[in-house]
């Protein structure tokens, strides 16, 4: 809806919940030096978990959480809604409550018009998403903050996302929003109500997404060469990624091109997707976006080379990436890959690790310059002035060319500039003025030459700088850390862990991952109920918190934990995190599955306060739900023998036939996944003693080798064990002369078995051919598709 129609809310009385707080131990604080500041107000969202909710509890605004209160209080008093979404780490949503949300006289008009509403869209995905819906269908773009204005019954009519506060010469201010949309309640209450049942009404219709009875999946031949072509086409030759800017990492885009050249590499396009992916990885670890001193990455760039970041850090890129680039060290070889998965982990170990074994939500991108700052500003955490550098690395560089310091190649190599290296368009709060993002500027060689040094020599005084860096970065303040934890998030963090745990034979990783899902187990999950639970919270003395009403799970945690579980029985071959998982899955197909249409909704049904229920359609900075499940349910049909989520599998597919035949680029995680139900999954079986050194050879060869459509379990002679339970096949395959031995199984047929690494590799290898030695009908070991 265009803001010259707008239409809007009247407001309810803040006196009652607005008290000043008093004495020493209520006092509100500012500054870095807790010296007592102008005393605040406090509103409902003091009695929060959420760290985001907790950021606004003194705002001059009467805020509540989203529930029934809100609700009753909105259709008692008649008044519209208006709702705020936004996250605790998301800089556009600090500045508009810098400038709106802690103004007194823009408190007071939303006060008096509107029941105001604050969600946390990293607690509530279901809410955010079914707002987000309606702002991305009405004005073509959206993101957080978001802003939007609903009726007494929730039904929204207006929305945006970040507003100024006052009106500028392209955008329509807040406060003019605000007393513009009050009006139209009063004057025009009944042509808003309808236009709002309208909006809702194109809504339903827009947002179904439903397959037909008996109804195929589309060819993966054609969805993943369509794919292809569009990431292809949109690919930057130069630095890598899919757009010109903003650039976000994406991995689910790498991912998809790793599986298309492992399905066609020795084609030109597959060659291709290959130089994408591994170009693309490459470009964003020299960049910006990559933290050269505290490791990890940010959330995106704001520019084509990877340059100047937004700065949050979010755990769900860290966990991603992870696994993105311990999966080109795979492919390649090339340790620098493996380098950077193992800095990415080190950074979640380090900063987003809660001592009870799960991992925080984000790090955020603002923060104090120094100790007595009074205003935060962005990357402030991040950049460096020149002058700092050369005072923290003076040292004169032995056996380089004549006067040069320690700084000298420091700065040389990480493009740094006496006036600062980043962009005044990309500074448009003038906050990076005269300060430098490190980025990569040359290769080690290129730098080692221009310095007379040799490149091992070069490389340990570049490791030594980065330290002296490390340390005196220490000493500014932190950003905020967002200690919220969830339970997808925790999932794909898990798998990065495991992955890379098991792809670069790192036993820490895998351990760091058994620590991480124990502690799902622990607070994020209901053994009575069977299960999971959205988010827990680090509390007070580092204790685990829950809120008083428990957020239920959404698909997305049930989605990004089992596949976590997958990986983890994977990398550490316990097989009861591979029971945990098939457990899940019953409880997700129970709660979420879609019987008419088919495919999984977002969120559970019976929630009156839910406008729609969803199924998402975009694998975005995280896959979405539906995408993942597809090879979810395949890996657990391979693990259990239940051939019904093979046929849900199918049915997903089919649900999203036209996207995935027109834009794929829209679902490259599902595009992924339809090769894996074409193909079928290889189900890896090594017969052998788990502590065997034999046995261990060939789960490393396994491990060693990228081949996506695969399952890997281990036979270890318990036909007791609950793997053997549910594949009674495993039983009857034997181990050759008493040595651990593999089979390849898929199409109805096992391979003759091998005790060489070497010859499974060869079988592993993408295109290699399986002889098979006996076909075996049996549950679990018969092929994934019709054959």
């Amino acid at each position: 809806m265009g803001w010259s129609r707008l239409c809007s809310i009247p407001g309810g009385s803040f006196a009652s919940w607005c008290i000043f707080l008093k004495g020493s131990m209520t006092m509100a604080t500012g500054g870095k030096n807790g010296e007592p500041s102008v005393p605040r107000c406090t509103n409902r969202l003091i009695n929060e978990k959420s760290p985001y909710l907790l950021q606004h509890a003194h705002n001059p605004v009467d805020w509540y959480p989203w529930g029934q209160e809100a609700f009753d209080k909105a259709k008692k008093e008649n008044k519209l809604i208006f709702l705020s979404v936004g996250y605790s780490t998301c800089h556009w949503c600090h500045v508009m409550e810098e400038e709106s949300f802690k103004n007194k006289e823009i408190g007071e008009i939303m006060n008096k018009n509107f029941v105001c509403i604050k969600v946390d869209r990293e607690e509530r995905p279901d809410v955010d998403k079914v707002y987000m819906t309606f702002v991305q269908a009405t004005s073509g773009g959206g993101g957080w903050p978001m802003s939007v204005w609903l009726t007494p019954d929730l039904k929204p009519f207006a929305g945006g996302t970040y507003f100024p506060p006052e009106d500028r010469v392209y955008r329509v201010g807040f406060r003019t929003v605000l007393l513009r949309i009050a009006d139209q309640w009063k004057e025009n209450k009944d042509a808003l109500l309808e236009n709002s049942q309208k909006i809702m009404e194109a809504l339903l219709t827009q947002a179904e997404i439903r397959g037909q009875a008996q109804e195929s999946p589309p060819a993966s031949k054609e969805v993943m060469a369509t794919c292809f072509q569009q990431l292809s086409s949109s690919y930057d030759e130069e630095y890598g990624g899919f757009s010109e800017f903003p650039k976000f990492p994406t991995p689910v885009n790498l991912n998809f091109l790793f599986t298309y050249w492992a399905l066609h590499r020795t084609t030109p396009e597959g060659a291709r997707a290959l130089q994408m992916a591994l170009h693309t990885l490459k470009r964003m670890a020299y960049g910006g976006i990559h933290d050269h001193i505290g490791q990890g990455f940010h959330r995106y760039s704001t520019d084509q080379h990877w340059h100047v970041p937004h700065f949050e850090k979010m755990l769900y890129d860290q966990g991603q990436l992870a696994a993105a680039y311990a999966r080109a060290f795979q492919i390649s070889g090339d340790e620098f890959f493996a380098d950077v998965a193992g800095d990415i982990l080190l950074y979640v170990s380090r900063d987003l690790s809660d001592q009870a074994g799960g991992f925080y939500s984000a790090e955020d991108a603002d923060s104090y310059p120094t100790a007595t700052s009074e205003e935060k500003r962005e990357g402030a955490f991040c950049v460096w002035a020149a002058e700092e550098i050369r005072a923290l690395l003076p040292d004169p560089v032995e056996g380089a060319t004549e006067g040069t310091t320690l700084g000298d190649v420091f700065m040389h190599h990480y493009g740094v500039k006496e006036e600062g290296n980043v962009s005044p368009m990309k500074d448009p709060h003038k906050e990076l003025k005269g300060k430098n993002v490190l980025i990569v500027q040359s290769s080690l060689e290129l730098t080692a030459a221009q310095f007379g040094l040799e490149v091992g020599r070069l490389s340990a005084l570049l490791r030594d700088c980065r330290q002296r860096l490390s340390a005196a970065r220490a000493q500014r303040p932190r950003p905020h850390l967002d200690t919220k934890m969830l339970a997808s998030w925790n999932g794909l963090m898990i798998s990065g862990f495991a992955q890379a745990g098991a792809t670069l034979a790192k036993e820490e990783y895998v351990s760091r991952a058994v620590q991480a899902a124990s502690f799902l187990r622990r607070h994020l999950f209901d053994p009575t109920s069977g299960r999971l639970l959205r988010s827990c919270y680090r509390g007070k003395d580092n204790t685990v918190e829950q809120s008083a009403v428990p957020i239920q799970g959404f698909l997305e945690d049930y989605v990004f934990v089992i596949q976590a579980l997958f990986d983890l029985y994977e990398a550490s071959l316990d097989q009861g995190w591979l029971e945990w998982a098939l457990q899940l899955q019953h409880m997700q197909d129970k709660l979420f599955w879609d019987p008419k249409g088919f495919a999984y909704f977002s969120s559970e049904a019976g929630d009156p306060s839910l406008l729609l229920r969803l199924k998402d359609d975009q694998d975005g900075a995280e896959p979405s739900a539906n995408s993942v499940t597809v090879t979810n349910l395949l890996r657990a049909a391979s693990y259990s023998g239940h051939m019904e989520w093979v046929e849900k599998a199918g049915q997903i597919l089919a649900a999203f036939s036209e996207r995935l035949l027109k834009i794929p680029i829209a679902l490259p995680e599902m595009a992924r996944a339809s090769a894996a139900f074409h193909h079928t999954l290889k189900q890896v079986v090594v017969c052998g003693d788990p502590q065997g050194e034999d046995t261990k050879d060939l789960l490393r060869c396994v491990h060693s080798v990228f081949c996506p459509n695969k399952v890997l379990m281990l036979a270890d002679g318990d036909g007791a064990g609950f793997l053997s339970r549910q594949l009674p096949f495993l039983s009857s395959l034997e181990r050759k002369d008493g040595k651990a031995t593999a089979y390849l199984c898929s199409n109805f047929a096992c391979s003759l078995p091998v005790t060489s690494p070497r010859e499974l590799r060869r079988m592993l290898a993408p295109g290699a051919s399986v002889a098979p030695a006996s076909r075996r009908p049996a549950a679990g070991s018969e092929t994934l598709a019709p054959p």
